[in-house]
């Protein structure tokens, strides 16, 4: 799906500082605590093979830190790449010889797997107990047709991202003040900007949209493109629109790490660009903007979580359940904070000092409190482009609100219908 590439690319690239872990450090071979049961014990070793299609280092940390915790039960976690994973599970998800036990991706692909018949109900392995420290935001991601497949691992969500060096004053704490402070530090002529976000970007404008009430699509496939919430929460933000730049990710992206903006609306993925070109960031939970109805902005969140596939789930659910007890530790969701800058699923990894001391994380985990999970439905992957079409035709092109919501509603409408 057209979204997924943003949580792919959480936590890539985003080390900052001297950081620790589980085990050796990520990046080099399997982690030597298995290393010291010998050939004996190796050869009555239970692997559990897992397919990502993630940051190799992210996935070390997480097998570390298992393989060193189920060495004793001799189970050993391998974490297998595979480009284009959803293509592959198509082809695999049943083949007991070729497939793999588990994978780990971005939770909105649950649906088409659902679908398909491949997953086992990750409460068919574990009790409910051993997602009981889980933030809920990230168990509701996993969750399909009142079904819980997945356990979620780690998140993201977007972020007020700012440059201290060019910020006047204390953020805002509503959008209407905020709105107010680019009025006052915009010169859209001279190229200059106090915020500039991806406008007319669905992704970037659901945190309103969100906000408002309104929906891209709801989990029983209906799109809310004409939901009077839906055309507020897009009058509102094209006042916005106005005084950010009009350009695709990697326009804003350069305004602001060239010094042309003073923030941008982005997420983990932009902070190594960010560090590279010297800024002084500082970072808001955009759940901490309230918008004129006194809801906060609710971005969409994409949750990086674990499914089991359904011959695994019957023929190595203890091996399985095991290795989902572990990751789902404090100990893991720690490792990857520290190791990675990721947000963990886990709630106690968060009463870590040095976790608790990680500004981003900790916006991120603010804005749990009100982020959306992605919706995890297969039709969400053709609400992209009516959706995006609407707000290029409001902002871009001046046309009028209800009349286009109605126009690509239907096209909504179409493209879903098309699926069946």
């Amino acid at each position: 799906m057209k979204k997924r590439v943003l949580s792919l690319l959480l936590c890539t690239a985003m080390t900052i500082g001297t950081l620790s872990g589980c085990g050796k450090e990520a990046g080099n071979d399997e982690g030597k605590a298995t290393e010291a049961l010998g050939n004996d014990a190796e050869d009555e070793m239970t692997e559990v093979k897992i397919w990502h299609d993630g940051d190799e280092n992210i996935m070390q940390t997480i097998a570390d830190c298992a393989n060193e915790k189920l060495a004793e039960d001799n189970i050993k976690v391998t974490f297998e790449k595979k480009s284009g994973l959803t293509d592959q599970l198509q082809l695999y998800g049943n083949d007991e010889s070729n497939g793999p036990d588990m994978y780990l991706y971005a939770h909105d692909s649950l649906g088409t797997f659902a679908e398909m018949g491949i997953l086992a109900p990750i409460t068919d392995v574990i009790s409910e107990d051993v997602m009981a420290d889980l933030l809920p935001m990230t168990v509701e991601a996993g969750n399909y047709k009142d079904t819980q497949y997945l356990m979620p691992v780690y998140y993201e969500t977007l972020l007020f991202m700012y440059n201290k060096a060019k910020w006047e004053g204390d953020v805002p704490e509503t959008t209407d003040e905020l709105y107010d402070y680019m009025v006052a530090h915009t010169d859209v002529d001279a190229g200059t900007y106090a915020l500039v976000n991806q406008h007319s970007t669905a992704y970037n404008v659901a945190p309103v949209i969100n906000g408002f009430g309104g929906y891209i699509i709801d989990k029983d496939a209906n799109p809310g493109l004409n939901t009077q919430e839906t055309k507020d929460a897009i009058a509102y933000n094209k006042k916005f629109a106005a005084l950010e730049a009009d350009g695709d990710y990697n326009t804003v992206t350069a305004l602001f790490n060239e010094g042309q903006a003073a923030a941008i609306i982005g997420g983990p993925w932009l902070v190594s660009g960010i560090k590279a070109a010297g800024i002084d960031l500082g970072i808001k939970s955009l759940a901490d903007f309230k918008l004129p109805n006194g809801n906060g902005l609710a971005p969409y969140s994409g949750v990086q979580s674990i499914g089991v596939l359904k011959y695994a789930a019957e023929n190595k659910k203890e091996a399985i359940a095991k290795v989902l007890e572990t990751i789902a530790s404090p100990k893991v969701g720690i490792a990857l904070a520290n190791k990675s800058n990721c947000a963990p699923a886990n709630s106690k990894a968060y009463d870590d000092a040095d976790v608790a001391a990680n500004e981003m994380i900790m916006a991120m985990k603010a804005t749990a409190e009100t982020a959306q999970p992605m919706p995890n439905i297969p039709q969400m992957s053709v609400m992209w482009g009516p959706a995006e079409a609407f707000l290029a035709a409001v902002n871009k092109s001046g046309e009028d609100i209800d009349t286009a919501a109605e126009t690509y509603q239907q096209e909504a409408l179409d493209a879903i219908a098309d699926m069946q």
